[in-house]
Parts: C-alpha cells; structure tokens; sequence
C-alpha cells in the first residue's frame, strides 16, 4: 500500500501532469521544502516557475475546486457589502455572487474552514467556495475601495451601523468654548468622532504600542507600531485632517487653536470596559500637524518579577537586588526595549505599607495605587535632579528615576544609594557593563559607583513565535556564521519559526519577551571599578562568575523554541 501523499505532493504532480513544471524542478523543489521547513505552494511562487493563474487552476484540480479568473469580473454592490472589510482582508476571501440562499465565496485557500464558518455565521447562508490568488483577490478588493472613492470613508459609513460594544468612551475631556472655533466645531463633528474612535480601537485591538497619523502634501498615513515593528493601516481621507487634529486635540486637552508648536497630552479613554490611558504628542510639520499617540496598558505589566519571564539564574540575581536594603539598580537598553516595565514590575513587587515609595518620571507613563509619583515639568524648573532633591526630604525608602540623563541627576542618585535609600533607574547603553562606563563619563568617582551600584542590567525586547503557525525550520550554515556560533550546539535541538497566519498578520510573530543580562556588583566586579577597567573586562569577569550575555539569553529563547534565530541575530548584532 502506497503512502498518502501530502498536499504540496499533490500540487507537485498537477503541475507535472498540466505540464507547467518538469519532474526535476519539482525533486528540487520538495527537496528544498524539507530543508527550510517553507509551504511548497510559496516556493513555487518565490521561484516564479509558475504564474499565480496556472497555479490556482491547478489546485483548483486538486481541490475539486472551480477556479475563478476575478480581474474581469463586475461584482454587484450588494454582493461585495456582504462582509466586512476586516473579515475579507484578514480570511483572503471575496463574495462573488449570490443566488438566492447560495453565496459565491472566492478564497485564496479553500481549506479554510475557519473562514468559511465566519462566512456562514455572519451572511447566514449556504457558502460554495471557488479558488482564486490571493493577489487577485487582494487587488479586487483594493479596486473596490478605489471605487468607494477611498478606504477610511466606507469605514465611517460602516461604523456608524456598528453596535455600542465598539464604541470607545472618553473618560475625560475638556470643555472647551466651541462655539465661536471652527476647528473644534469640526472637531465635534460625528464623522470626526467615529474616525478618532475607530483609529483608537483598531490599534487597541492589534495591541498596538503606538499610532503614528502622519500628513503629506496629497494624502494622510496611519502606522500602528505592533511588537515594536511599524506597519501601515488604512488611512484616513486627507480632507479630514484638522478635523481629526482637533479631534484628538480636544480629547487629549490640549490647544487647537496652537498649530505651530510641538504640543504633549494625555488621555483616557474605555474600550470595552476596559481602561487605557493615551500619551499624545502632536508635532507641525510642512504639511501639518504629525500625531503620535502612545497606548499605555495597563495589562502588561508584571504583578512580580517572576511574571516576566527571565531565566532562573538571572532572576535570582534581580531578586536579590529588589530585596536589597539599599543600593542603585540600573536597567540599560534602547528606547523601546521595555526598561520602564521592567522596573514598575519591581516596584509593584515591592509595593508595600510599610514601604514610602516615590517616583520621579517624564513623563508617569502607568499610575499604581500606593505609589507617589512625580512628573517632570522642565518648563517650570521641575527638573529630574530638583525633584530628587524634594524627595529626599520626603523621608523616601525606595526611590525610581525615570532616566538618569546628566551627571547631577547622577550625583543625587548615587548620593541617596549611599545614604541608605533604594534607588531604582533606567539609562541609555548597549550592555550592562557600559552602565559603569556611562556613570564614569559623567564625572562620577569610581569608588563611589562601586559602592552604591548593586545591580546593572541591559533589557531586549525579543518577539515570540505565533503559536497558530509554528512550524519547524532548519536554517542554512550562513545564518550560524553571522551569529558566529557553532552550528553543533544545535544538533538535538528543534528550531521554530512562524510561517505567518491571519492571527499574526503573517508575520510569524505575536508579543514580545524580555531578555536581560544582568551583572551583580561582586567583590571582584568593584575592584575592578575602582582601577577603572573598561566596560569588556568587566564583562568577561562577569560571565566568568555565570552572567549570561543577551546573545546567550536570546539564543536560550530561541533553544526553547520561544523565538527565531532571526530575532537573535537581529537583537544581538553587536553582542
């Protein structure tokens, strides 16, 4: 009995009976399948043996599926408004036809059954599937939104039939004296208010960090940042741009009559009963006003340091540090790479009555229950290094730093480490021994940093595999020498990537995680501080007595099977 072929297997010999590849290209390119673990459908396309059209017809055959050539196909309007935007982008599919209970559904993949009960629950009927490329079936539904006369419209229309649970509820917003201001009039237009909203719950349904509104001289861009990569969205008409300016504007307090200055907000806003705050930064640019909008959630943070998923070993150095008297504990890395969560992690573990636990921040990115936190006002003299200076008289125990940017703020830090107090900040280098370097540049005596820095750590954010698409991959000898490793030490080890899936946005990747090298402040660590050894002594020493650099934590996750040899590459390129 001969073994069931799989479906590239399949695919492979309707190519070879139709004619459109020869059986050497096909060994070839099966061959090549198993090496790389990629679809064979995408090496097919990749190779450009085949056109997209002769494919689908062929596997069409396969399937049992009628192909559908849709370039020339005219789609009637109430055919195409059957299903949402969002359903037809995220499944590849497009409604054809329909006759009587029957709808025509063409679909890049009809094996798809998730797509096809979507369909079904959404239109209540009988769907029967027709194939088609994902191309054409993507380039059809750009032609019709060209033919609405733009995306974003269709959206407002589409969104005014929607139901209360989509709706975003302003928790707080001024009251400004709109009647004599058209710009805030337009502000408060329905149209403007359903765009705003819609924006705001879109990137919060992506998990979006950021929103980027961004004008040009014939149009508007909207990008939302999504595990730290920015990606486009559909974008809103270019004749809605002072609406939607004043819009969030007015919803972040700020001055919509100002339009020439660089302006800072915040908001709040409820998204299915659930609260998020909004940072808001509006910029002039030569085409107007840039916005740039930072989700704060709540959600993501740690209610401990053993929620952040670090490995034993550094962990055990953390929470050494967090549980010390007193000391400096500095967490290094990029903007973006995740510092500030991860000492809000620390200070909701020490979160405690019997602690007076004061922060000073620019700006208070989370506000936690219990804890005094200060914002930063440089326009009124409230400085980093003024406000510690007031906190330290505020009878303080555990102090955190926003950022230590300068040497007084430095001074003061170190000062208050020395004198009895925790100190917990952030600061901008590439590795936990460049911490030391940093304080040193400065201006700060070696033997003072030696005695009051207990802890530096350097902070990743590496993205995690979609656990939908995780597929195994063998990666090629050159990915090894660019990581400068032996190809060996992974010889019993399976190694992941994701393929890319509607949930990820074919990305392959959904969230991120935090890796962290952490050097403690060891006897031998503060000798040589003190003699003033450069930053890659130290950390040899320190990996000498067990810190595991971030290229060794990232290639553990990536062991694990958590994340991609690609991430650590990418994270770890100058490690």
């Amino acid at each position: 009995m001969s073994p069931v072929k799989s479906f590239g297997e399949r695919i492979a010999d309707a190519l070879v009976e139709d004619g459109l590849l020869t059986t050497q290209q096909v060994e070839e390119l099966l061959e090549q399948q198993k090496r790389e673990g990629t679809r064979f459908i995408k090496l097919v396309v990749e190779k450009s043996h085949v056109s997209e059209q002769d494919l689908t017809v062929s596997m069409g055959r396969v399937l049992n599926v009628p192909p559908i050539n849709l370039a020339r196909l005219s789609i009637a309007p109430e055919v195409a408004d059957l299903l949402p935007r969002e359903i037809l982008q995220n499944h590849k599919v497009l409604p054809v036809s329909r006759l009587e209970n029957k709808l025509f559904l063409a679909m890049a993949d009809p094996l798809n059954v998730l797509a096809v009960d979507d369909v079904k629950r959404i239109t209540k009927l009988e769907v029967s599937t027709l194939i088609a490329s994902e191309k054409a079936i993507m380039d059809k539904l750009n032609n019709q939104d060209a033919a609405k006369g733009g995306r974003m419209e269709d959206i407002i229309l589409d969104a005014q039939k929607r139901n209360d649970e989509e709706e975003i509820e302003t928790v707080k917003e001024t009251t400004e004296d709109v009647n004599l201001d058209q710009l805030a009039a337009a502000g408060e237009e329905a149209p403007v208010i359903k765009l705003a909203n819609i924006i705001l719950v879109q990137a919060i349904k992506d998990r979006a960090s950021d929103i980027h509104i961004e004008p040009f001289e014939k149009g508007l861009r909207l990008r939302y940042r999504i595990d730290g990569v920015l990606a486009d969205a559909t974008p809103p008409p270019k004749t809605m741009q002072l609406a939607l300016a004043s819009r969030f504007k007015i919803m972040s307090s700020l001055d919509i009559a100002e339009r020439r200055l660089p302006q800072d907000g915040r908001m709040r806003v409820k998204v299915g009963g659930k609260d998020f705050d909004l940072r808001v930064s509006v910029m002039p640019t030569v085409h107007g006003e840039k916005i740039v909008l930072r989700v704060l959630d709540k959600s993501n943070l740690s209610a401990s340091l053993d929620k952040l998923g670090l490995d034993p070993e550094t962990f055990r150095q953390f929470k050494i540090a967090v549980d010390a008297p007193h000391g400096l504990i500095l967490v290094t890395g990029p903007t973006g790479s995740g510092k500030t969560t991860t000492l809000y992690s620390a200070l909701n573990e020490l979160n405690n009555p019997i602690f007076n636990i004061v922060t000073v921040e620019d700006p208070v990115e989370f506000q936690i229950p219990g804890i005094n936190q200060v914002p930063v006002k440089k326009e009124i003299g409230l400085t980093f290094a003024n406000a510690l200076r007031s906190i330290l008289r505020q009878d303080p125990d555990i102090i955190m730093i926003g950022e230590i940017r300068d040497t007084e703020t430095a001074e003061i830090a170190i000062e208050a480490a020395l004198t009895g107090h925790q100190v917990l900040s952030t600061m901008h280098c590439n590795d936990a021994a460049g911490a030391i370097a940093r304080l040193d540049d400065m201006g700060i005596a070696p033997f003072l940093i030696s005695s009051s820095v207990i802890l530096s750590c350097a902070q990743r954010l590496m993205r995690r595999i979609c656990s939908h698409c995780k597929e195994p991959v063998t990666y090629p000898q050159q990915m090894y020498e660019d990581l400068n490793i032996e190809a060996s030490q992974f010889d019993d080890v399976t190694l992941y990537r994701g393929r890319g899936c509607d949930r990820c946005k074919n990305s392959g990747y959904v969230g991120r995680l935090a890796i962290i090298e952490a050097m403690t402040a060891s006897d031998e660590i503060r000798k040589l501080i003190i003699s003033r050894t450069n930053s890659r002594e130290l950390s040899k020493v320190a990996i000498s007595q067990g810190m595991k650099t971030l290229r060794m934590a990232a290639l553990s996750r990536a062991r694990d099977g958590v994340s991609t040899l690609e991430q650590v590459l990418l994270l770890t390129s100058g490690h």
